[in-house]
């Protein structure tokens, strides 16, 4: 079985079934037995999640979880007005958007009032991985070119054209017109002068070489906060990337399935934070707080250009249910000023983090944007050798302490926290509180390793 970095750095083991409980066991083999092979279940004891409120979630037995994690549900679990907005829409109308509906219009002119003014033409997908599929194939007609550039534990999305650009999918090599770069880390790579720089000529050498392969370039293709790489929000990297990139005559695809949306405090858009302006965007994961939609923003010209030659229809996409989800959480996100809220929020975890940080040397690097954090863990702070062992004892400490979180990273060392962005002064304490917790479990556990 082939093995992925995102998917399997928090993986249930089935060889530990027998330690579950005996109705956790049962239901897990009931999984097995009907489910797809691919599909894994996250921390080494499964939560069965039954309900959620707003940032909690529940489980079979009633204990409650402070959800860190789920950045779908990024206006609260069950949000209120979007539940309202749904049912009044699937009670009302549920169609596509070949019939003159006003929901799809009035949506798509507050999304764009969000994005730069270049940015003035959507279209709808039902995931992240159709909004890059997408993108990619807007891409190749605009220029004529194939060569996509990525980041090399990039995660694009499910379709066959986006794993083959997702190297941290796990399905194998990546095809020749396509060559994956390391991100601006700014924890490994301090001896750059400039690690801005030094990932564009990253970018730079990689569409060189896709020339010299008989590939013209196509598209750089970026998680513009480099989710699954680690989380990087360097300053000037996307900037110093974007002018490489058009260099070659590529577009820009700025991924924003799951920085987008406020997570990333004012700025709005992962891209926004560092002045920096794409030619495509993705949308995803966030936009309809648990009701299927994205999207794919880009400017006129090259939309009509496409367009002339490739009509398009999407049945799901830009149909009346999934508008009236994503209308109520952009009214949320903007009406409640969340992304002031990602801001102080992001500001008060951030501080705990670093409070944290100078208990446990374990902790290596803190980097984050509003309320989106990677915390890198160590088995040594000198060497900064990865601490991937620590990580996995630590996310497993979290879940039992009551508090859910990931990780990500090509060696699962990463600790991956998306907190919603409803999240209170309250939530942000209590969930560096539960952190502090389970890092003390983590180190008694080595301790107890070592010795």
């Amino acid at each position: 079985m082939g093995t992925s970095s995102i998917l399997d750095g928090n993986r249930f083991d089935t060889e530990s079934l027998g330690a579950l409980a005996p109705a956790a066991r049962a239901l897990v083999e009931r999984r097995i037995n009907t489910l797809g092979t691919s599909y894994r279940l996250f921390y080494r004891n499964p939560v069965q999640a039954v309900r959620g409120l707003g940032t909690r979630l529940y489980d079979a037995e009633g204990r409650e979880y402070l959800d860190a994690y789920n950045n779908v549900a990024s206006v609260g679990h069950c949000n209120p007005a979007v539940v309202e907005a749904v049912t009044k829409q699937l009670s009302t109308l549920a169609t596509h958007s070949r019939y003159l509906q006003d929901g799809i219009v009035e949506y798509s002119e507050r999304l764009l009032q969000t994005l730069p003014e270049s940015l003035n033409r959507v279209m709808y997908t039902n995931s992240g991985s159709e909004a890059n599929d997408l993108a990619l194939r807007v891409a190749r007609h605009y220029t004529g070119g194939t060569g996509i550039v990525v980041t090399s534990e990039a995660y694009h999305g499910t379709t066959a054209s986006c794993a083959e650009v997702s190297p941290s999918d796990g399905s194998g090599g990546l095809p020749a017109h396509v060559i994956a770069v390391d991100p601006p880390n700014s924890y490994r790579h301090e001896e750059d002068s400039s690690v801005a720089e030094a990932f564009a000529a990253r970018v730079t050498r990689a569409f060189e070489t896709l020339r010299e392969r008989g590939h013209e370039p196509a598209a750089l293709l970026v998680d513009s906060i480099f989710s699954s790489d680690g989380v990087f929000p360097v300053d000037g990297a996307l900037q110093a990337a974007f002018a490489a990139a058009r260099a070659f005559g590529a577009l820009v695809i700025a991924d924003e399935v799951q920085p987008g949306f406020a997570r990333v405090g004012t700025s709005f858009w992962g891209f926004a934070r560092d002045n920096a302006v794409p030619d495509l965007v993705t949308l995803g994961k966030p936009m309809g707080n648990g009701v299927p939609v994205a999207g794919m923003v880009a400017n006129t010209e090259i939309l009509d250009a496409f367009g002339r030659d490739v009509p398009y229809f999407n049945t799901f996409g830009g149909s009346s249910v999934p508008v009236a989800a994503a209308a109520a959480v952009l009214r949320e996100i903007r009406e409640r000023r969340l992304f002031e809220n990602a801001e102080s929020i992001g500001a008060i975890v951030r501080a705990g983090l670093e409070e944290l940080a100078s208990d446990f040397p374990q902790v290596g690097d803190i980097r984050s944007a509003g309320l989106y954090f990677g915390v890198e863990l160590v088995a040594d702070p000198e060497t900064r050798e990865p601490g991937t062992a620590f990580a996995a004892d630590l996310i497993n400490a979290c879940r039992e302490g009551g508090l859910l979180i990931s990780v990500c990273g090509p060696t699962s060392s990463t600790l991956k926290i998306r907190p919603m962005l409803t999240y209170t002064v309250a939530d942000a304490e209590l969930l560096v509180e539960r952190l502090g917790a389970a890092l003390n479990v983590a180190t008694r556990l080595a301790k107890a390793g070592v010795a």
